[in-house]
């Protein structure tokens, strides 16, 4: 099968195209032919690594998972012996989580994974979208116990997690102001922001509002700078907080005792299917920029981390029939 690899660390171009023996699943596994996955920042920061810091976890001279990518759509292809749930030729979308290796033609969860059948109301590209910046946003609002009629101010909300965070905080009933470049208002008015700001705008000595919820998607703005605009009792999340930030927010809940979320987030099945029953329904909808074949997989990366997607960057693995 065809694979791209990240055997060590540096610029999109250490990803390379190779071909590996096809993997056999185990008992209770179920084989995937992958259709899609995608690329997100999640990504590109373990490739280079960014933070340094995070070598200490995915390898301090070269990386300990040789093939990135979280995200999957496709069709199963063989099941293992003691497995009951899925069949051979079942459309379906999942998350291999710090495991990774989707960058590939084939990979095997075990049936009991963060693995779910896609209903046919949603194309293997929206399938594979849908879960990075689906389950980021959705762990986090959850975390913020999102009530209606609160406000709540997303940062970089033409990114996947971002586009998902607006729909997500509109369908809990919250007030959503945006921020994003002024060629991106169309598209956070047709995703149900209900107050769309451009950079100037919000750094505006003008813009003083206060929300219950700070939602930083891509952690281009300092925390005090955050604080200004979080009522008293709020909560305050960083996506993509830097290291020197989650220390930062660590010593300001800590002693501040103000709520700010970072870190890790938590992916369940029932989370999937709860953002996948939203998808069906019309409530949600993934955003794709752009669709890159496997082989161009390092032109791909250069375009999210140069930080202007919006939503989400998919990658054609196979073609569908």
């Amino acid at each position: 099968m065809k694979v791209i690899t990240n055997r060590k660390y540096g610029p999109p171009e250490v990803l390379r195209l190779e071909e590996w023996e096809t993997p056999i699943p185990k008992e209770n596994e179920i084989r995937v032919k992958i259709i899609n996955t995608t690329v997100n920042s999640g990504d590109w920061r373990v490739r280079k690594p960014d933070p340094n810091i995070a070598r200490l976890y995915f390898g301090l001279f070269k990386p300990r998972s040789v093939v990135l990518g979280l995200s999957f759509a496709g069709l199963v292809d063989t099941v293992g012996t003691k497995v009951s749930t899925f069949q051979v030729g079942d459309r379906v979308v999942g998350s291999t989580g710090m495991k990774m290796g989707t960058y590939a033609e084939y990979t095997c969860i075990p049936e009991t994974g963060i693995v779910t059948k896609l209903p046919k109301e949603i194309s293997f590209a929206e399938g594979a979208g849908i879960s990075f910046g689906g389950f980021t946003a959705l762990d986090f609002i959850q975390k913020c116990n999102v009530q209606t009629n609160q406000s709540i101010l997303i940062y970089g909300a033409s990114s996947s997690v971002g586009s998902a965070a607006i729909q997500l905080a509109k369908h809990f009933g919250a007030h959503v102001t945006t921020v994003c470049s002024k060629g991106n208002i169309p598209l956070m008015k047709s995703l149900g922001a209900d107050e769309p700001l451009d950079y100037d705008q919000y750094f505006s000595t003008n813009h003083t509002k206060e929300y219950d919820i700070v939602f930083e998607c891509v952690g281009k703005t300092e925390i005090q700078n955050n604080l200004k605009h979080l009522k008293k009792g709020g909560n305050l999340v960083l996506v993509g907080a830097s290291f020197r930030q989650m220390w930062q927010a660590l010593w300001i809940s800590i002693f501040k005792r103000i709520k700010i979320h970072f870190g890790p987030i938590k992916e369940s099945i029932e989370n999937l299917n709860f953002l996948l029953t939203l998808a069906t329904l019309g409530k949600i909808k993934v955003n794709i920029d752009k669709v890159y074949p496997l082989e161009e997989m390092a032109e791909a990366h250069r375009y999210v981390e140069a930080g202007h997607k919006k939503g989400n960057v998919v990658i054609q693995v196979e073609k569908t029939k």
